[in-house]
């Protein structure tokens, strides 16, 4: 199961990277190249909304069926164990927040530039017919 975890961290820092170098100024020989990639790219990105959601969901089945550690009828070492399920389970909801606001964001700025790109050609054309 940690592999599927992984696979989302990676999947999220992708999508924080690609967000920071479109926001960030001063990158106009690259502006070009990276908007065509991260246009290519949102289509198989868009995978990590329903694996989210999968993952969402064991994240509350496991919620559910764990067992119950209430007051004086487990020992230490049981509480310790249901403390880290519970950290652990707080930590994976987390990521896939973070992945989810990341897609989100990525899509909404490529959009954006896309349309900021076209907006710019029609002003350079109607200056040109002056």
């Amino acid at each position: 199961m940690a592999l599927e975890w992984v696979v989302l961290g990676y999947a999220a820092g992708a999508e924080a990277i690609m967000v920071l170098l479109l926001t960030i100024p001063g990158l106009d020989g690259l502006h070009k190249g990276l908007i065509t990639v991260t246009r290519n790219l949102l289509k198989p990105l868009l995978s990590v909304v329903p694996f989210c959601l999968f993952l969402f969901m064991d994240i509350y089945w496991k919620y559910e069926t764990r067992p119950s550690c209430d007051g004086e009828s487990c020992t230490p070492s049981e509480h310790l164990r249901h403390q880290k399920s519970i950290m652990k389970s707080q930590r994976n909801a987390l990521l896939i927040a973070t992945a989810l606001v990341f897609y989100w964001l990525l899509y909404s700025i490529t959009n954006l530039v896309v349309k900021i790109e076209l907006l710019n050609q029609r002003v350079e054309r109607l200056r040109s017919k002056d």
